[in-house]
């Protein structure tokens, strides 16, 4: 499969934000200001990340790098700049690169597709907890610890915007809790919590091609429709592992979908539905007496 970058924007949304999108797979993000430049994510190889930075708006200001979390596709490209620009994330994600699944991953990928093989596992130079600030003179980039998603998740506040650079903790049709475990349920709604008070006038996933805050609102509304349509089942219902596939329990059944949504797509969508029913089915047997 042949990815190519284009740089694009929403309506209404300030030129100093500035979306780089590679093909279906993934959106990261340039934000230009005063001091210097932004790229929230390096996208899926370093090729791709190189052709995002010769968009033509990185220009000759410095280049600061923010990795929002360890998943291939927003952290693969790192290569292009190690060395050239510092590569922020949260301290989490030294954790899950170190583990032995983030070699597994990639060995799986170039495999399968040529263009994973010249990917090198380039982690970030700094690292925070908590939350981080870069002051970039004119525009303010707060980092935001959002887990749930993933233990290493980082969303990016822009409050001179009221701009959400949300990544994968806000996701149309639906996000993905990162385990079955109740705790990542309660972590990503929990973050998506946090999104939503922020009372952002854009929220920009990196997947779902959305800008709307309106989005937040559904993915919580999502879960929490999980949570009341599992508390009337039975416990021979909860034990069933074709559970997702029964009538009012389909991802179909609980948010809308596009007709038009690409069938791999919906299948996709379809696993992140069958792992959150799972979390959501846990979060109810730990509570039954």
């Amino acid at each position: 499969m042949n990815v190519s970058v284009e740089l694009s924007s929403y309506p209404e949304l300030d030129d100093r934000i500035v979306v780089v999108r590679a093909g279906d797979e993934v959106d990261a993000i340039f934000v230009l200001t005063e001091r210097f430049n932004v790229l929230i994510d390096t996208l899926g190889t370093p090729e791709l990340c190189r052709m995002a930075l010769d968009g033509g708006k990185a220009e000759a200001r410095p280049l600061i790098v923010v990795n929002s979390h360890m998943d291939w596709d927003h952290f693969w490209g790192n290569a292009a700049v190690a060395g050239q620009a510092p590569i922020v994330a949260h301290a989490a994600a030294l954790e899950r690169l170190r583990d032995p699944s983030s070699r597994q991953v990639l060995r799986d990928k170039a495999s399968q597709n040529s263009r994973f093989q010249n990917v090198e596992l380039i982690g970030p130079d700094i690292t925070f907890s908590g939350s981080m600030t870069l002051n970039g003179g004119d525009l303010t980039l707060e980092l935001i610890h959002t887990p749930g998603h993933t233990p290493d998740h980082v969303a990016v506040w822009i409050p001179e915007l009221r701009t959400c650079l949300a990544v994968d903790a806000v996701e149309y049709p639906i996000p993905e809790v990162w385990s079955k475990n109740p705790d990542d349920l309660r972590l990503i709604c929990s973050s998506l919590k946090r999104i939503r008070d922020l009372d952002a006038k854009f929220v920009i996933p990196a997947h779902g091609r959305t800008f709307s805050p309106s989005t937040v609102d559904d993915n919580l509304v999502y879960f929490e429709e999980l949570a009341n349509r599992v508390r009337n089942l039975s416990e021979s219902q909860l034990a069933d592992p074709e559970l997702s596939k029964s009538s009012g329990l389909r991802l179909q059944d609980i948010v809308p979908i596009p007709e038009d949504l690409p069938v791999h797509v919906f299948e996709f969508y379809e696993k992140c539905h069958e792992t959150n029913l799972g979390a959501t089915v846990q979060t109810c047997v730990e509570r039954q007496p």
